[in-house]
């Protein structure tokens, strides 16, 4: 028996209403169907481009009728809009049952990014990072659930004893947030984003904690060094010594293979995937560089220049650290708190109060980007060239007569 009547529905009427279906009161289009064996059902009637269409709403008492209430009006909302609210509830639960958790979309992530990472131990990185702090508290969280106290229970313990850690931590999280959106598996909104959002409830970075500095040994001491470095004909020496003539990094020395090196041109090419800045690096090879070089022997079977224990593999990238522990340097040492790192520092430092090279000619050297991108166009050309009597004027100072070296003072920390 159908009721056309618009007297709006009870608690009471709901649940004593025999076979039939029942028009809530209003113009919601809310109606309730009372089948022969006493099952209540909620549907709402739609029209849709220009067809009236019922909309399944649940069933009492597990919805309610003031839920089904909200939902009727919910439907309507969307019809008066043109669109379809059955279509939309479908692709909605469509979503709801395809969303990853945040770990499978980190895992989702990461597989997709990776070949375009420098390195597997950045990968690693990311792995560890996610394991260790955000699995726990947001790892089987649908992705699209993911909220700003979630972020913020994983960062606030970290924030101002590991803030390094945290800042990187919030940052690969917010990654993997808007890959989620992209992918359409959350809203646009991200909430591990940090400008204009989490910089609202965290503290800057830089206001809780201080930047850790390599220990940098003066330039004027760089000489006395090389000179008791030369008389170690190690691998470690002499990766050692073309670390300091080169002002290259730990890792680009220790990793470089033969074919990098244009020994006719004296030049040493890095590739982008080979560089903390992921650009090509092109560094001119001063004499003494250039003779540390023709006096290595090639190992058959291993493509580095400085080849470590294991077979086709290079030195150790501690290799250098333990070269300076041994000769009493490092943290704790009794000559300096030095490490290889540092050399980048005192080859500034030379090149600023020494030399006469202008200063971006400097950064290039270090492989550090010139910001100005119009200067940076106008420098390429003839940078190579400036760069290359640069460091011979390096080179040269580093091996400066005996009776003119300075002897090693304490170290100087600065970043570079």
């Amino acid at each position: 028996m159908a009721n056309g009547g618009r007297t709006a529905l009870t608690v009471r009427a709901v649940e004593t209403k025999k076979p039939g279906k029942y028009a809530d009161g209003g113009r919601s289009g809310l109606w309730l169907n009372v089948s022969p064996t006493g099952a209540r059902r909620w549907f709402v009637r739609v029209v849709i481009d220009g067809k009236r269409r019922e909309m399944s709403l649940g069933t009492y008492p597990l919805t309610s009728l003031a839920d089904a209430r909200e939902k009727a009006l919910d439907a309507q909302k969307l019809a008066r809009r043109g669109q379809d609210p059955i279509k939309t509830r479908n692709q909605n639960e469509i979503r709801k049952t395809s969303t990853p958790t945040f770990t499978s979309c980190a895992a989702k992530f990461i597989r997709s990014h990776r070949r375009g990472w420098r390195n597997k131990k950045h990968a690693r990185q990311w792995v560890s990072t996610l394991k260790t702090y955000a699995r726990p508290t947001i790892g089987n969280v649908p992705v699209d659930r993911v909220e700003t106290e979630e972020i913020l229970a994983i960062l606030t313990p970290l924030w101002t004893q590991k803030t390094e850690t945290a800042k990187r931590v919030q940052g690969r999280i917010e990654n993997i947030l808007d890959f989620a959106a992209a992918r359409k598996w959350r809203e646009p909104i991200n909430p591990a984003r940090w400008r204009g959002h989490l910089d609202k409830l965290l503290p800057k970075p830089s206001k809780v904690t201080k930047v850790q500095h390599f220990p940098a040994m003066d330039f004027k001491s760089v000489p006395a060094f090389m000179t008791e470095l030369e008389v170690n004909e190690s691998f470690s020496s002499l990766a050692l010594q073309l670390l300091i003539l080169t002002a290259t990094r730990t890792s680009e020395v220790l990793r470089a293979t033969w074919t990098e090196f244009d020994l006719e041109s004296s030049v040493w090419t890095l590739a982008p995937e080979r560089m903390k800045g992921a650009r090509e690096h092109k560094v001119p090879l001063s004499n003494s560089a250039m003779t540390i070089l023709s006096n290595l022997p090639r190992i058959e079977g291993n493509p580095f220049v400085f080849p470590g224990a294991r077979h086709g593999r290079p030195l150790s990238n501690m290799a250098l650290l333990q070269l300076m522990r041994g000769m009493g340097y490092g943290a704790g040492g009794n000559r300096g708190a030095f490490v290889p790192h540092g050399f980048r520092s005192s080859f500034r430092d030379w090149s600023g109060e020494v030399s006469s090279f202008p200063r971006d000619i400097a950064e290039m050297a270090l492989a550090h980007a010139i910001k100005d991108k119009t200067e940076a166009a106008y420098r390429r050309g003839d940078l190579l060239n400036k760069r290359r009597l640069m460091m011979q004027e390096w080179a040269d100072w580093c091996s400066k007569p005996k009776d003119k070296i300075a002897p090693v003072n304490e170290a100087k920390k600065v970043a570079i």
